[in-house]
């Protein structure tokens, strides 16, 4: 019994360390332009959570300018981020999914 809890309190605190990473991220890349429920220069975090998955988000981070178009935006001044590894990006991506919507 004693096994299943410290298993348990450790996969609680790595999903919590990957949260805050993502948030790290976040704060680090994007809370120039995006906020996370509000809009701001870029759409909201909600907004973006609520319209892609996670590949077109990754997708969209790393090459803005090659994506903008087949998400309906008209333009893009989102800088590429492809200086992230993948394991940043998928954080970064968890994260921004933690607020789509509820339905």
């Amino acid at each position: 019994m004693r096994r299943v809890v410290i298993t348990i309190a450790i996969f609680f605190m790595a999903i919590h360390s990957w949260s805050a990473d993502g948030e790290k991220l976040f704060k680090k890349y994007c809370w120039g332009c995006h906020h996370q429920t509000a809009e701001a220069f870029g759409p909201s975090f909600r907004t973006i959570a609520s319209k892609r998955d996670k590949g077109e988000i990754i997708a969209h981070i790393v090459d803005p300018k090659g994506t903008y178009k087949l998400f309906g935006y008209t333009r893009s001044s989102m800088p590429a981020f492809n200086d992230l590894s993948a394991e940043e990006l998928d954080k970064l991506a968890d994260y921004i999914l933690k607020f789509k919507d509820k339905k």
